[in-house]
């Protein structure tokens, strides 16, 4: 899947994906991708994410500059949201853009780009939103409207929030769980991922 488009008035900003380890290989990172590692170090995750089975890294480059990407992969086996073993659950892992490429829809574009592909719709995604990875001092937003703005771009592509008392998630009130169940996703994935969301009695 291939978009393209003009950003920061300069040259066009291509939003292009899944990418092949190969292909990203060829790429460099802009220097202030760094929400997550150094930019070296997430360049290595990004090619590895990419060379999983099921490993999709969807990018935005400026020429061969990667200034935004979205990855996803199935869920960490240290997380609970392993716990269902079921190869329909993916997590949308992370996504980023370099701060000078920021306010021109490149985030959009990455998501609407990634969720254009019609297999897309044999998932069941997630997406863990942690306030401790947010640019607030980038932004100048505090984490209530920062996570409402997360909130609003994931909700362009289908992703809503999903109560879960796991225990990242309640550690700030602003953090979230966000879910976009597929068409094709079967009932028994939906109902073994609800039961990851709460581990303790409702009531």
């Amino acid at each position: 899947m291939r978009d393209e488009g003009t950003g920061n008035g300069g040259p066009s900003i291509v939003v292009e994906g899944p990418l092949s380890p190969e292909a990203l290989q060829e790429l460099a990172m802009h220097p202030e991708l760094t929400a997550f590692r150094p930019p070296e170090a997430q360049h290595a995750a990004l090619v590895a994410i990419a060379g999983l089975p099921e490993g999709r890294v969807i990018v935005a480059r400026d020429g061969r500059t990667i200034v935004g990407y979205v990855t996803f992969h199935h869920p960490d086996p240290l997380e609970r949201w392993a716990e269902a073993r079921d190869p329909r659950i993916l997590e949308l892992g992370g996504i980023e853009v370099a701060p000078p490429y920021r306010r021109n829809g490149i985030a959009k574009r990455l998501l609407r780009v990634a969720f254009q592909a019609p297999e897309m719709e044999d998932y069941l995604v997630y997406s863990t939103e942690y306030y401790w990875h947010w640019d607030l001092r980038g932004t100048g937003l505090d984490v209530w409207d920062y996570g409402r703005l997360m909130e609003r771009l994931m909700g362009t592509v289908g992703l809503e929030r999903m109560a879960t008392d796991d225990p990242d998630i309640a550690a700030h009130p602003a953090n979230a769980l966000m879910v976009r169940i597929g068409r094709n996703v079967p009932w028994e994935t939906v109902v073994a991922f609800d039961r990851l969301r709460f581990r303790r009695p409702m009531f």
